[in-house]
């Protein structure tokens, strides 16, 4: 529907859209002998003091130009006067005009024009820019993104100061109408993977995108696997070195998250710093990081295996120990295992759902006396303790977060399988995982790429990282399948 040329009808017709919305306010202004003129403004998300001083003081007191008609009067207004701050636009459509006001636009409506000026004015309050808190680093930037979009696309513009870092605007959701960016480097950039990335959102059938995790669901290639086929980071700096390897990034309005496409398994066991420190640092963390983390997901698998099927692998002292605290265990090992996994699990995710201050008191000291208790009341044997703890304190070593989400879970069927087959389930678990992993792909990109396929040129920087003077130019993640 458009509006049409009666200020009166307009007003109406606004009205009845806005219907019991107390926040959006209509204001009716007279100008001496010339035409009435109407504003429109969502509350609290505009800048007021602007309309003030810039749209209703010079239209009281010096009135429209002379010479041209009133909405092009006004146009050239803001032209001429509020160039600086403003961006104005002619519409006629009534949905377009409301859904610009629920955005924090100002519409002007002139009596006897068929058209509302729409003039961006808005402001509101954001959170500021702060550290980041699920990937903190010892050097680096301390910056993370917000919740505002135009503030992510400017922390990105200020790292990448270049034209060929393109951001491509569209809306997701046919009611929140959230507006997203895709951002690239021309030049670098698969096109098959960008216009991959494009199908992909614009097929997106959804009444509300609430944060970028939907986005992430709705365009992975594979959805019944434990392991992401995209990233996700909150670091400014993170990004730009995506993108300059020739990735996607998708920054979504209202999320402090930006999803980077396409993703690999061993992108998210890379700390951001590994790149900022001397090479030397980073290659002994580097190990230190791959062998705790195997630790991690074998570790409590292991032990099962060896102490329930194959004692012979274990030395005789250290066997005799573990059989003498198992004496009087009542459960088999595997059980024993799992309870305490499963109680690890559950203190973990207290920490992070309690408030801040409380939280890690919470888990540690919930995990002291739960496992000192289980162990004197003998439900549960000492070692059992010793390598659920060791196993999943060698978890947060994962760099991010959520890259460790599919590895714990993932202990869970080794678990099974190490204590009904032993090492046999164990080895047909793992292979099965192998076999998973490689058959994934993140938008034409195999998931476990440089190793699955292997590219020998890429692989160098997956376990050490050379010198600066060694890296040659950046290459890009993997062709396209």
């Amino acid at each position: 529907m458009h509006i049409g040329a009666d200020l009166t009808e307009n007003e109406r017709v606004l009205k009845d859209i806005f219907q019991n919305c107390s926040d959006v306010k209509f204001r009716q202004i007279t100008i001496n002998d010339q035409p009435k003129l109407l504003l429109i403004y969502t509350d609290g998300m505009i800048d007021t003091a602007i309309i003030s001083s810039h749209v209703l003081k010079p239209l009281l007191y010096n009135g429209l130009p002379k010479g041209l008609g009133a909405m092009d009067s006004i146009a050239q207004m803001f032209d001429q006067e509020l160039i600086s701050i403003l961006e104005t636009m002619k519409l006629s459509d009534t949905t377009a005009i409301a859904e610009m006001i629920l955005k924090g636009h100002l519409a002007l409506l002139v009596d006897g024009e068929p058209h509302a000026l729409i003039a961006d004015i808005k402001q509101f309050e954001t959170r500021s820019i702060e550290e980041p808190t699920e990937e903190a680093t010892l050097r680096g930037s301390k910056e993370s993104f917000t919740e505002n979009l135009r503030i992510n696309t400017t922390m990105l513009r200020r790292i990448l100061g270049t034209p060929k870092l393109k951001m491509e605007s569209h809306k997701v959701g046919s009611l929140s109408q959230t507006e997203i960016v895709i951002s690239y480097i021309e030049g670098k950039v698969s096109m098959d993977v960008l216009k991959t990335v494009r199908e992909r959102i614009g097929k997106i059938e959804m009444e509300g995108i609430l944060e970028s995790g939907y986005i992430e669901e709705s365009i992975e290639d594979f959805h019944f696997t434990p392991f992401q086929q995209m990233g996700n980071t909150e670091r400014p700096d993170v990004v730009a070195a995506e993108l300059l390897e020739g990735k996607v990034a998708i920054i979504t309005n209202g999320s402090p998250f930006v999803i980077v496409a396409p993703a690999t398994f061993w992108g998210g066991l890379q700390a951001p710093d590994d790149y900022y420190e001397r090479f030397l640092f980073v290659d002994f963390s580097r190990w230190i990081r791959f062998g705790f983390i195997l630790f991690s997901v074998l570790f409590p698998s292991l032990y099962i295996a060896l102490t329930n099927y194959h004692q012979e692998m274990v030395p005789l002292k250290l066997m005799t120990t573990i059989a003498m605290l198992r004496e009087k265990a009542p459960f088999p090992t595997v059980v024993e295992v799992l309870l305490m996994e499963l109680m690890f699990e559950g203190l973990r995710e207290a920490g992070i759902r309690l408030p801040t201050q409380i939280g890690p008191l919470v888990t540690v000291a919930g995990a002291l006396v739960i496992g000192e208790a289980a162990v004197r009341a003998g439900i549960i044997s000492a070692p059992i303790v010793i390598v659920v703890a060791a196993a999943g304190i060698s978890s947060f070593v994962i760099p991010r977060y959520r890259a460790g989400y599919p590895l714990r879970m993932l202990r869970f069927p080794l678990l099974i399988m190490s204590g009904i087959f032993g090492l046999f389930g164990m080895a047909v678990g793992i292979i099965a995982i192998l076999i998973h992993m490689i058959h994934l792909s993140s938008f034409g990109t195999p998931y476990f790429s440089p190793v699955a396929p292997l590219a020998s040129r890429r692989l160098k920087d997956l376990v050490v990282r050379r010198p600066r003077k060694q890296v040659k130019k950046s290459e890009p993640e993997a062709e396209p399948t």
